[in-house]
């Protein structure tokens, strides 16, 4: 491929990064379809679970993120997500040598850190190699990564999970990441977008936005029940319902491969339109989204019926999703040129704050506290917190849009 090649590069670039996201994904999620496995043999409480699977990731992950942005505003963007990637897979691979709770915590914190690198970079990277008008759906199309990924781990990580133990699933599906960091080092650098006279990145004059902070607070939301999904579903699947944890695996795979990767794909074209009559139509977009999760939330903890229980999670997967490219493509809009790697920064730091740090411990305290392994079922009523978070959502979204078109 040459310099005289540009769209190819282009594409060539997005293809890897999609590549990379779903890696990303993979190893942020595996372990949750492992929880079984290792709680069997482990002991662990469902806060422990918790606390492995999202506070000991989100940890650096969020901390970092910040600073991360402002390197990604400065430096190479291909060599800090090439050593991330390093990182991360090196540290996912490791988890399968654990021997205690406090060894597999280290594993996914240096996961975490190694994660950290990658947003910021890839989607200011992704910015300047694309125009403004194909922002959504291009962001969109890299963040099929995420279902991408997260299916592969259901799938994958259920069926070897049983098949040869979860330490072994580690090993397999972990360290394969090590040799794409060396295809990310021959990605093209496009200059960046300056805009002449602008002051240097801050995060701090961007707190005065308002509509930013409506927005990030409403996607802070979404992931609370967005990420529940695949964190605490499987589990409860196997453990309420007692179904295998390899049908588990299938079924929550395809669902999330298929429904969850085409949502998220087609979600920024689709977001784009919306925009194009309004200024704040991505945002009423990702509104309507939230709204519509409530229902299908509602069956999936009330029901018994497997058919419906999994229909149910096959429509989460997409509408809870379909979001993700919106999202990003308006924190660009929000801040400007000049403070793409921090403006995303922030963005993740507050929803996986929220959607990480806070939601899954607290619906893993009160499992424990209702009564946990001994009473399954009050799993279930813990996460009836996830469509409360979606009517939130989309009540805060609603009002960000409106904020975005009174300042347009």
């Amino acid at each position: 491929m040459t310099a005289a090649d540009p769209t190819q590069r282009r594409i060539f670039a997005l293809a890897v990064l999609c590549l990379v996201y779903l890696l990303n994904f993979l190893d942020r999620t595996l372990i949750y379809i492992l929880f079984p496995p290792i709680k069997a043999e482990m002991a662990f409480t469902d806060l422990q679970l918790a606390l492995l699977g999202t506070t000991s990731f989100v940890l650096f992950y969020t901390l970092l993120g910040i600073p991360f942005g402002r390197l990604a505003d400065k430096v190479s963007r291909k060599h800090m997500i090439a050593a991330g990637l390093l990182t991360w897979s090196l540290f996912s691979g490791l988890t399968g040598f654990a021997t205690g709770f406090w060894t597999i915590f280290f594993c996914r914190v240096m996961v975490g850190v190694g994660e950290a690198t990658l947003g910021p970079a890839a989607m200011s990277l992704l910015s300047d190699l694309f125009p403004p008008e194909r922002r959504a759906t291009v962001q969109s199309i890299y963040s099929a990564g995420i279902p991408l990924g997260a299916a592969t781990a259901l799938f994958a990580g259920g069926a070897l999970g049983e098949a040869i133990g979860w330490r072994n699933t580690f090993f397999l599906l972990g360290f394969p990441g090590v040799a794409l960091a060396m295809v990310v080092l021959t990605l093209p650098e496009p200059g960046r977008q300056v805009v002449v006279g602008a002051p240097p990145s801050d995060w701090r004059p961007l707190l005065k936005i308002r509509a930013l902070r409506w927005h990030v607070v409403g996607y802070a939301f979404m992931a609370v029940a967005g990420n529940s999904l695949g964190i605490w579903i499987p589990t409860l699947l196997n453990r309420v319902h007692d179904i295998p944890l390899t049908t588990v695996g299938y079924l929550t795979g395809i669902s999330m491969g298929v429904s969850g990767g085409l949502a998220t794909a087609f979600g920024g074209a689709a977001a784009d339109r919306w925009r194009a009559t309004a200024a704040g139509g991505r945002l009423r977009f990702s509104a309507t989204l939230a709204a519509l999760c409530v229902p299908f939330w509602l069956l999936l903890l009330t029901s018994s019926s497997q058919p419906v229980l999994f229909a149910s999670f096959f429509a989460l997967a997409g509408l809870g999703l379909a979001w993700l490219g919106p999202a990003a493509a308006d924190v660009h809009g929000l801040v400007g040129p000049q403070n793409k790697g921090i403006g995303i920064a922030m963005y993740f730091f507050v929803v996986n704050m929220l959607g990480y740090g806070i939601a899954p411990p607290v619906i893993g305290t009160i499992s424990d506290a209702l009564g946990g392994q001994e009473a399954p079922e009050m799993l279930q009523r813990a996460l009836f917190i996830c469509p409360a978070a979606c009517v939130i959502a989309a009540l805060v979204l609603w009002r960000a849009a409106k904020e975005v078109e009174a300042t347009a």
